[in-house]
């Protein structure tokens, strides 16, 4: 059976955005606030308003914000 190049790359870009991004304690918050107000520029929300929706979060949440990298996607994100 011949695995063909384009089904190798399909397969693992699937599997790549299937992947969960590694959890970031509260503890790191600046850098989760930092970052957001990075990717959302004129568009993100105070950094006190942040930074409460970070503590507030999973761990899960913010490691979804940190692989982010563009605005839709922290809009994914469960926060």
């Amino acid at each position: 059976m011949k695995i063909r190049p384009f089904t190798l790359v399909l397969s693992s870009l699937i599997l790549a955005a299937c992947s969960k991004a590694p959890p970031v304690p509260s503890s790191e918050c600046d850098k989760v606030v930092a970052h957001a107000k990075k990717i959302l520029g004129a568009q993100a929300p105070s950094n006190s308003e942040m930074t409460q929706q970070c503590k507030a979060a999973t761990d899960e949440a913010r490691g979804c914000v940190m692989q982010a990298d563009k605005p839709m996607k922290i809009l994914k994100c469960d926060l």
